[in-house]
């Protein structure tokens, strides 16, 4: 008598695990679920068996061969499309046609007694007979109810509970005569109990049940995949374990090294050749496939691991299940029901949650905190936060529902009852997400006042007015396919680092707040925004002389947000004022480093031939500013820093200037000349933030055309530098090609190291060892200061692999050399 074992299906509901492997080959205590079924069938004597394959034949072809290992005959009948379980028995007919056979499925776990069924079979001398068992949940399977003499009365398909008058369901295991193929059309998707079986039976053709006894599972799902992991080293299943039982429960296969010092604690299994190091505890539960490494320290319970893993020191592995030639890095944990695929890279020290879907071929990087599926290109984030707020690619990385979820996380670190202020600029992308957030935030009881579309610095203030936070959504700077997620505090600045971690805290573990039906959030739009904010801005920053100047400036609104405050804000200046771009462009957002330079030449241009005092040039949101010189010239952002603090400190002869550490130390001359000094600040926004907002602080830039003028604001505002430069211009009777002049040259170089995650502390390590007795300023990275003056500085950038070095020197040369020599340093560490 021959069988049929059916191993063509996909596995959809068990991805990632089955999407580089078919799923009959998938292992169960270190054996393809398969093999297991095929010694079954060898134990009852079915030594003769038909294979019918599709997704992925090749593997399965591969593993069993002819059978000869097993001391089986197995064939193969291969589909070309998926034919369904009678359509892919039919496509064996050929092998079958002369004898009573039975069929079972290639990636159920069971040890019933196939003989006795087959006895039961010729007992009544059905045509059909189906082996049934009894399961305390029947939904998820097909039901099938029989008479007191065994013949089958009804089969029910997937019922719900309203539907279920039986617990006895379908396990997928016939026994069936030769004309049952008669009732099956060739080449066609079919299938027993929903196309055949009824078709018998309104035909009153013979069809019994057999009641089985014994163990069976569906290994349908990650969670009945790891049960039946259990349940084997439980050895509730009859199936042979590979190995030996060194003691009660805990089995170890040939070759395997176990240090005497590993703690193990069974039922567990050990693979063929796997090694364990000292000081690894493993829990009950677990099984690790061949030549997987475990080393010292690491942890693991109800883990199962395939084949060729490597597990690094003090990681944490609970209720997982991980992929062959994966590689878990040192102290990465990976919670309960997460599944890893094949050939994925797991940083060290990264967190990944339970569920959680991390499908072949991927790389979670070092420190990462990952709590959704990680399915297409993406790659686990080690924090949500970068330089400018949440950012990555629309509708890939930033999706509606993602947008959806951060809102409701940041809803939650609020009371109940506050109001947020939202805004987004001129791109599609953004309105969009807008509306996402704004749904969120309602929902989580905040009261919502929308701007719509507006300049960032206009966001910022309108967040400051009583609002609890704020919400900006724009195109990412110079990446067009880009969107930033940006998150205020009450002041309209950006979250500090530890309201970002606190962010980051709620959203990872996803304990959203939802308001009941009667405390859903208004929402507001607010009127006369742009007057309020024009009005604001004037009555707190100097314009004495400017009307008296007769001053001809050309503004260039680069064809976004920042040309909606302009016109109340020149007309009311009181200046002589050519806007070029002022039109919003819903196809431009952002623009490139090329389309700004072009730009600013343009302007030069106009400015020259207009015989203007200057120029500047918006970037799209208003955010930050560039200069012309009357002569048309570009002043490079950097050079136009030292040009604006200049202008400040020798105005006001006192105070406090802040920029951060990457700053020329001319800046330092400079202010020390007018009698003001500087306070160095970390390079993040937010620090430069924090000193602007304290007494005695007059001036504040990061010498990437953001200004900040601490009199109106504490944050960078295109608008608020532009008026203020304005009036310096207008009050020292100097041009800004003259100011330039009297500045001395600086010499800054910058250069960036790729580093991967792993090595950031052993190259920030390296350089303070290098350093020796040198001075170190340790503000932000740290800042190496040679005996004549000349500094590096080294900086590990917080959201990618990258390190960033500064070096400045007397002249371009003297910077490069000191850049050469630190760049070495860095690049040793990293390999």
């Amino acid at each position: 008598m021959k069988a049929v074992v059916m191993a063509g299906g996909e596995g959809t509901r068990l991805r990632p695990m089955t999407s580089s492997m078919p799923k009959p080959l998938l292992p169960v205590a270190n054996r393809p679920i398969m093999e297991h079924v095929l010694r079954l069938l060898k134990r009852h004597g079915l030594n003769e068996t038909v294979v019918t394959v599709q997704f992925l034949a090749s593997l399965v072809k591969n593993y069993f061969g002819d059978g000869e290992e097993l001391g089986m005959e197995l064939s193969y009948a291969n589909e070309e499309k998926p034919l369904g379980t009678a359509g892919s028995v039919k496509n064996a007919e050929e092998a079958l046609k002369d004898d009573t056979f039975l069929v079972i499925s290639g990636d159920a776990l069971t040890d019933f007694d196939l003989t006795d069924l087959i006895a039961f079979h010729k007992e009544k001398g059905g045509l059909v007979t189906v082996c049934l068992t009894r399961v305390p949940n029947p939904l998820e399977f097909g039901i099938t109810i029989v008479d007191e003499a065994g013949q089958v009365e009804r089969f029910l398909e997937k019922p719900t509970w309203g539907q279920v008058f039986s617990d006895t369901v379908n396990t997928g295991i016939y026994v069936m005569e030769p004309e049952v193929f008669n009732y099956v059309e060739a080449d066609v998707s079919v299938d027993w109990s929903g196309d055949v079986f009824p078709q018998l039976m309104k035909e009153g053709k013979p069809i019994y049940g057999y009641v089985a006894e014994g163990y069976w599972e569906d290994v349908g799902t990650h969670e009945s995949y790891v049960k039946a992991q259990a349940d084997v080293l439980e050895r509730k299943v009859d199936v042979e374990i590979d190995g030996f039982e060194i003691s009660p429960g805990v089995w170890v296969a040939e070759g395997a090294d176990v240090h005497p010092d590993a703690v193990l604690r069974g039922p567990l299994y050990i693979g063929d050749y796997a090694k364990v190091e000292a000081g690894v505890e493993i829990r009950e539960h677990t099984v690790i496939g061949s030549n997987v490494v475990v080393k010292s320290g690491a942890f693991l319970h109800k883990a199962v691991v395939h084949d060729n893993v490597y597990i690094g020191d003090h990681s944490n592995l609970r209720g997982c299940v991980i992929g062959k030639n994966t590689d878990i890095m040192r102290a990465a944990r990976i919670e309960d029901g997460a599944v890893i695929g094949d050939e994925c890279l797991v940083g060290e020290e990264s967190i990944i949650q339970g569920n959680v879907r991390v499908y072949p071929f991927k790389t979670i990087e070092a420190g990462a905190f990952v709590n959704t599926s990680v399915i297409w290109e993406s790659r686990g984030q080690a924090h949500l936060f970068g330089a400018r707020g949440v950012s990555g690619i629309l509708n890939v990385e930033i999706t509606p529902e993602l947008a959806v979820r951060l809102a409701g996380a940041y809803a939650t670190t609020l009371k109940k009852g506050s109001t947020v202020t939202t805004a987004r600029d001129h791109s599609r992308g953004a309105r969009a997400l807008k509306r996402a957030v704004i749904s969120a935030l309602q929902a989580s009881a905040i009261d919502v006042r929308d701007l719509e579309n507006v300049p960032l610095p206009v966001a910022r203030q309108q967040t400051a007015r009583g609002s609890a936070g704020g919400i900006m959504i724009r195109t990412s700077p110079g990446v067009p396919d880009s969107v930033d997620i940006m998150f205020f505090d009450e002041r309209g600045a950006d979250l500090s680092q530890a309201r970002q971690r606190k962010l980051d805290r709620v959203y990872a573990r996803q304990e959203y707040r939802r308001a009941f039906p009667g405390e859903i959030g208004d929402l507001h739009f607010p009127s006369s925004v742009f007057d309020s904010y024009t009005g604001s801005l004037l009555r707190n920053v100097d314009t004495a002389g400017i009307s008296d100047a007769g001053l001809k400036v050309v503004v260039d609104a680069s064809n976004g947000s920042a040309g909606l405050v302009l016109p109340s804000l020149l007309g009311r200046l009181g200046v002589d004022a050519l806007t070029i771009n002022p039109g919003l462009d819903e196809s431009r957002p952002t623009e490139s480093a090329e389309t700004r330079r072009s730009g600013l030449v343009r302007l030069g241009e106009i400015v020259s031939s207009a015989r203007a005092a200057f120029g500047v040039r918006f970037d799209p949101v208003g955010e930050r500013l560039s200069l012309v010189d009357e002569r048309g010239r570009i002043v490079e952002d950097d050079r136009a820093l030292l040009v604006m603090l200049d202008l400040v400190a020798a105005e006001r002869r006192s105070g406090r200037v802040a920029l951060p550490v990457t700053t020329t130390r001319v800046a330092e001359q400079v202010a020390a000349y007018h009698g003001t000094q500087v306070e160095w600040t970390m390079t993040s926004p937010d620090d430069l933030t924090r000193v602007a907002r304290e007494e005695g602080t007059i001036f504040g830039g990061d010498g990437r055309g953001g200004f900040i003028v601490p009199e109106f604001s504490s944050v960078f505002d295109g608008s608020a530098a532009f008026v203020r430069l304005i009036g310096l211009v207008a009050r020292t009777q100097l041009t800004l090609s003259q100011i330039d002049a009297r500045i001395p040259r600086a010499h800054v170089l910058r250069r960036d190291l790729a580093t991967p995650w792993a090595v950031k502390g052993l190259v920030m390590r390296r350089v303070v060892e290098a350093a020796g007795d040198r001075n170190v300023d340790t503000t932000d990275g740290v800042r190496v200061v040679e005996a004549d003056g000349r500094w590096v500085m080294v900086l590990p950038d917080r959201a990618e692999a990258v390190t960033h070095l500064w070096a400045e020197g007397p002249d371009d040369a003297s910077a490069q050399a000191l850049l050469d020599e630190w760049s070495a340093i860095v690049d040793s560490a990293g390999q």
